[in-house]
């Protein structure tokens, strides 16, 4: 599996309560294209949310987002971690 750190802009304001409800989205049909959402970040700030998946394809986690109702701006590979 392939690792994926996507951005979506323009969430200004989210709050800690959005940001889990948009998360839980995602891990209820996350399966359906093989994809696991691991974690989620939100600046309420700026508006940007990270989200760390792993999964078969950028595609797969695009299409997750989508059906769930927000599509990433930018999706990326993530292919070296170091802890």
């Amino acid at each position: 599996m392939a690792r994926f750190m996507d951005v979506h802009h323009g969430m200004k304001g989210i709050t800690a309560e959005q940001l889990k409800e948009a998360h839980q989205a995602d891990l209820a049909i996350e399966k359906e294209e093989g994809v696991h959402f691991e974690r989620a970040w939100a600046d309420p700030v700026s508006g940007t949310v990270y989200c760390l998946s792993e999964g078969p394809s950028a595609d797969a986690v695009q299409r997750i987002h989508e059906r769930t109702g927000h599509k990433a701006d930018e999706i990326h590979a993530v292919p070296l971690t170091i802890s």
